[in-house]
Protein backbone atom coordinates (compact mmCIF):
# COMPACT_ATOMS: atom_id res chain seq x y z
CA UNK A 1 0.00 0.00 0.00
CA UNK A 2 3.10 2.51 0.80
CA UNK A 3 4.20 1.77 -2.02
CA UNK A 4 1.14 2.75 -4.42
CA UNK A 5 1.43 5.38 -2.24
CA UNK A 6 4.72 6.68 -3.21
CA UNK A 7 3.86 5.99 -7.07
CA UNK A 8 1.06 8.24 -7.19
CA UNK A 9 2.80 10.92 -4.91
CA UNK A 10 5.09 10.54 -8.10
CA UNK A 11 3.11 10.11 -11.25
CA UNK A 12 0.38 13.05 -10.75
CA UNK A 13 2.97 15.87 -10.05
CA UNK A 14 5.27 14.32 -12.49
CA UNK A 15 2.66 14.31 -15.20
CA UNK A 16 2.01 18.05 -14.00
CA UNK A 17 5.51 19.11 -15.09
CA UNK A 18 5.68 17.01 -17.63
CA UNK A 19 2.68 19.17 -19.35
CA UNK A 20 3.58 22.24 -18.17
CA UNK A 21 7.10 21.71 -19.68
CA UNK A 22 5.56 20.13 -22.93
CA UNK A 23 3.18 23.33 -23.34
CA UNK A 24 5.94 26.02 -22.64
CA UNK A 25 7.64 24.49 -25.50
CA UNK A 26 5.32 23.60 -27.57
CA UNK A 27 3.66 27.06 -27.62
CA UNK A 28 5.86 30.04 -27.08
CA UNK A 29 3.29 32.37 -26.88
CA UNK A 30 0.86 31.32 -24.04
CA UNK A 31 1.35 32.47 -20.72
CA UNK A 32 3.21 30.66 -17.66
CA UNK A 33 -0.83 30.88 -16.08
CA UNK A 34 -2.47 28.99 -19.66
CA UNK A 35 0.29 26.28 -19.69
CA UNK A 36 -0.20 25.70 -15.71
CA UNK A 37 -4.14 25.70 -16.28
CA UNK A 38 -4.14 23.40 -19.13
CA UNK A 39 -1.94 21.23 -17.10
CA UNK A 40 -3.92 21.02 -13.93
CA UNK A 41 -7.00 20.43 -16.03
CA UNK A 42 -5.33 17.69 -17.52
CA UNK A 43 -3.89 16.36 -14.04
CA UNK A 44 -7.35 16.35 -12.86
CA UNK A 45 -9.01 14.66 -16.21
CA UNK A 46 -6.16 11.78 -15.23
CA UNK A 47 -7.04 11.23 -12.01
CA UNK A 48 -11.09 11.11 -12.47
CA UNK A 49 -10.70 8.25 -14.99
CA UNK A 50 -8.50 6.87 -12.68
CA UNK A 51 -10.48 6.91 -9.81
CA UNK A 52 -13.64 6.15 -11.72
CA UNK A 53 -12.02 3.06 -12.88
CA UNK A 54 -11.16 2.16 -9.98
CA UNK A 55 -14.64 2.29 -8.94
CA UNK A 56 -15.70 0.20 -11.57
CA UNK A 57 -13.44 -2.28 -10.37
CA UNK A 58 -14.20 -2.70 -6.77
CA UNK A 59 -18.11 -2.50 -7.67
CA UNK A 60 -17.89 -5.60 -10.56
CA UNK A 61 -15.78 -7.32 -7.95
CA UNK A 62 -18.05 -7.38 -4.80
CA UNK A 63 -21.73 -9.01 -5.07
CA UNK A 64 -22.78 -6.95 -2.06
CA UNK A 65 -20.84 -3.83 -2.22
CA UNK A 66 -22.08 -1.98 1.17
CA UNK A 67 -21.28 -5.33 3.27
CA UNK A 68 -18.73 -7.22 0.81
CA UNK A 69 -14.95 -6.61 1.67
Amino acid sequence: MLLTLAGGALFFPGLFALCTWALRRSQPGWSRTDCVMISTRLVSSVHAVLATGSGIVIIRSCNDVITGS
